[in-house]
C-alpha cells in the first residue's frame, strides 16, 4: 500500500505544478527528500496502479473549444467493451465510461467530447456513431459550468 510520504507526494502532485524548470525538485525539497527519491516514488505509485495517469487539465473554453457535450449511447451489452474502447480512442473524447441504465433512461455508455461549436460536436458524434455502428444516442450539451477542479485525495 502507500505510506505517509506517498500521501504527501500525492497531495503535492494533484495540485498545480510550480512554474519552474524543475518542479519536482521544489516539491521534493518541501518534503525533505531528493528529487530522485520523489520521482522514484511517483514511478512506483504508477507501477503499482495507484496512480493511473499524470496529465494537464486544460480549460477547454480558453483553448478554443466553445462547446462540449456528453454523448449518451445505448449500446448492446455484448458490445459495450468493444464500443467503449473504440469511443475512448477518439482524440475528441476526454471521458468515456459505462453506467447502468435506470428506469426510463436507457443509456449505458457515455463519452464527453469538446468542439469549436455545437455543430462541430454533432459532426464528431456522427463520425463516432458511424465508426461504431451505433445510431441510438443523444448529445447533452453543457449549459453552465459550476465547478472544474481535480479530485483532491489527501
Amino acid at each position: 500500500m502507500i505510506d505517509e510520504l506517498d500521501k504527501k507526494i500525492i497531495n503535492l502532485i494533484q495540485a498545480d505544478l510550480p512554474l519552474h524548470k524543475r518542479p519536482f525538485a521544489l516539491m521534493a525539497e518541501q518534503l525533505g527528500i531528493t528529487e530522485q527519491e520523489f520521482l522514484d516514488r511517483v514511478t512506483s505509485l504508477r507501477d503499482k496502479g495507484i496512480l493511473r495517469r499524470f496529465g494537464a487539465t486544460i480549460r477547454h473554453q480558453e483553448a478554443g473549444f466553445r462547446a462540449n457535450a456528453m454523448i449518451a449511447w445505448v449500446v448492446p451489452e455484448d458490445r459495450i467493451v468493444s464500443v467503449g474502447e473504440s469511443l475512448a480512442g477518439f482524440r475528441e473524447v476526454t471521458h468515456c465510461y459505462q453506467r447502468a441504465p435506470a428506469g426510463d433512461w436507457p443509456y449505458n455508455l457515455y463519452s464527453m467530447i469538446h468542439g469549436s461549436s455545437r455543430e462541430a460536436c454533432h459532426e464528431i458524434a456522427e463520425k463516432m456513431a458511424k465508426a461504431v455502428k451505433i445510431d441510438n444516442y443523444d448529445l447533452l450539451f453543457s449549459e453552465k459550468e459550476f465547478k472544474k477542479t481535480s479530485m483532491a485525495y489527501y
